[in-house]
């Protein structure tokens, strides 16, 4: 990784971010009966204020790969491994003409599921079903009593619209029937945006420097070694 003034910058191999930004003290293991697996568009990959990363080294055994358009048997693979049942972390799209009525959420203990998290902004979630059928061929999980996100580093259209790290905690919860089991999560979460809100806060307060039409989510992903 190279920055503004050619240097190249130390990377942890761990999260994949500059040591200088580290984010690995926030990774607390957590162990879910249901899989989880993230399939992350790929502009969410150089994003600083993502938290999907975070999310994958948290929860143990989780899998997690980049992509738009996925080849139909690599997705079927990652979909049915283990023998486990897919369920889509995704709301109903009643209104939407153009995908099929899923199947309803099987009656399956929590052991034997796989969790779908599409890790993308919601019009990039969107596409993301559109261009992969054994996605839409998914039953979908809805989440129920939605607390209001502390996802205060990123825009956010509703109070309810959660992370990709809250919606899991969230959603691997509501399939063990133990809401607050995954607290550890959230609370690695809080750690993780309080680190990203000190990078906001730092762009804001140094002089305007080199390109003035520079956007503040670029000197954040600089300020965060991204």
């Amino acid at each position: 990784m190279t920055g503004a003034a050619g240097v190249k910058r130390a990377v942890c191999e761990r999260c994949l971010r500059a040591q200088s930004a580290c984010i690995c003290r926030w990774i607390t293991p957590v162990t879910a009966q249901a899989h989880l697996l993230i399939l992350q568009h790929p502009l969410e990959v150089g994003n600083a204020k993502n938290s999907a990363r975070l999310l994958h080294l948290c929860v143990t055994g989780s899998v997690m790969t980049t992509g738009e358009a996925f080849d139909a048997e690599v997705l079927d693979s990652l979909l049915h491994a283990d023998g486990r049942t897919p369920v889509l972390l995704y709301p109903a799209t009643p209104g939407d003409a153009g995908l099929p009525m899923p199947p309803p959420m099987p009656a399956l203990p929590a052991e034997a599921l796989r969790l779908v998290l599409l890790d993308a902004t919601w019009r990039k979630s969107r596409k993301m079903l559109y261009l992969n059928p054994a996605l839409q061929r998914l039953p979908r999980l809805g989440l129920t009593d939605v607390a209001p996100s502390n996802y205060r580093i990123r825009k956010a259209h509703a109070p309810h619209q959660l992370s990709s790290l809250e919606a899991a905690a969230q959603a691997l919860g509501q399939l063990e029937r133990a809401s607050g089991r995954f607290s550890q999560l959230l609370d690695a979460f809080d750690g993780f945006v309080a680190q990203q809100a000190a990078y906001v806060h730092a762009c804001a307060a140094r002089p305007l420097a080199g390109n003035a039409s520079q956007s503040d989510e670029q000197d954040v992903n600089r300020l965060a070694g991204c």
